[in-house]
């Protein structure tokens, strides 16, 4: 039996609220991400790629740290962190949002919940956005308090987990649109829930308010689930790069801009508010951006797991871009893969050459995302 205290970077990686409760039901190995444990390995991946896209599972997302901006500027402020257009989202409601630099370069792509009027979390992907937030508001004369508090996530993904739901809340949590949350309660632990998720498949997270309750909450879903075909799991690199999602650090980075990666619906370079990157990104806009993101469907015998390194995109033995996301999909029994090329090398159906680990292999350019392109089953 493996012990927690197997997984010892020593103490500056944190351990979420679940740590132990993960490595009960079955976790073998840990990445680090916003400088904490996630477990990235239940076993085996198809598998839970599987257990995700026909009934459930659980996974400790607890590493989605919150950045908290609340004060009577708090709203003005994290407008100033975005491109996107903020001035109709509600209390209750969550957005996928950008954080940019001034050059329009892209630091965290997270969900921005509004608890109140101006209560504010920022759900993050894996970057420092504490700090610059607090960075930025150091001479931006608004009166805003910045911090991290004791919030830890968890997200219940896959079809059957709006019955596991209602078997903890009730029935009425099946009101909770797509993108809005509620504040609960279970069994006296104090939670925000949203229907949000980083799957594509119908899913919530279920953020925890108070990490002494840790494992009381994680035995509780598990065993609600249970009926439901439950499985402990680990956020799946097949479905996520199906659904054409972004993981930080791998499809984009600080010098990637959205218009890159054709998220210009999340960018408004004509509201009247000021925000971070807004003069970059204009000039952007107008001149067009000089590499985009392509889906390629790549030949070969089925990838062993995700790549471990950028693979070079090759045209006429000239590298145009690079393989930046790449996996076996079981479902579509096709490697697929997220990439970055050149914007002239951007055409729908080509033919280029991919250099993998095992060698040179052919690839064609398509349409992302490779599956539910109307992500109509996440809102359903």
């Amino acid at each position: 039996m493996m012990q927690a205290d197997d997984f010892g970077f020593g103490t500056q990686i944190r351990k979420s609220p679940y740590f132990d409760a993960t490595v009960r039901w079955g976790a073998k190995g840990f990445s680090v991400y916003n400088h904490m444990y996630i477990p990235r390995d239940f076993g085996d991946p198809e598998q839970n790629f599987w257990n995700l896209v026909n009934d459930a599972i659980l996974c400790d997302v607890a590493v989605e740290r919150q950045v908290e901006i609340t004060g009577p500027d708090a709203a003005r402020f994290v407008q100033m962190l975005t491109p996107r257009d903020l001035s109709k989202m509600a209390v209750g409601q969550c957005k996928y949002i950008l954080i940019t630099n001034a050059e329009g370069g892209i630091l965290n792509d997270p969900i921005l919940l509004r608890l109140a009027e101006n209560h504010f979390w920022i759900s993050l992907a894996d970057s420092d956005i504490l700090l610059w937030a607090q960075g930025v508001a150091v001479h931006s004369g608004m009166d805003v308090t910045i911090g991290e508090p004791d919030v830890s996530p968890l997200q219940l993904q896959g079809p059957k987990s709006g019955l596991i739901m209602q078997e903890l809340f009730g029935e009425s949590i099946m009101e909770l649109k797509y993108y809005w949350l509620r504040e609960l309660e279970l069994d006296g632990i104090p939670l925000l829930v949203s229907r949000t998720g980083w799957s594509s498949e119908l899913g919530y997270e279920i953020y925890l308010r108070d990490s002494a309750h840790g494992d009381a909450l994680w035995e509780r879903i598990m065993a609600a689930g249970m009926p439901f075909g439950l499985k402990p799991g680990h956020t799946s690199s097949i479905r996520r790069i199906e659904g054409g999602m972004l993981s930080y650090h791998a499809d984009a980075d600080i010098k990637t801009n959205p218009y890159e990666l054709g998220l210009d619906r999340l960018v408004n370079v004509d509201i009247e508010a000021e925000f971070i990157g807004k003069a970059a990104l204009r000039h952007i806009k107008a001149q067009g951006p000089s590499r985009k993101q392509i889906g390629l469907i790549i030949d070969g015998a089925p990838l062993k797991g995700p790549n471990t390194t950028f693979w070079a995109i090759n045209v006429a033995g000239v590298q145009v871009g690079k393989v930046t996301s790449a996996v076996y999909s079981p479902r579509l029994e096709r490697n697929i893969a997220l990439a970055m090329v050149a914007a002239e090398h951007a055409n729908i159906g080509a033919e280029v050459e991919i250099v993998t680990s095992q060698g040179p292999v052919r690839a064609v350019m398509v349409e992302r995302p490779f599956f539910d392109p109307n992500k109509k089953i996440a809102a359903a």
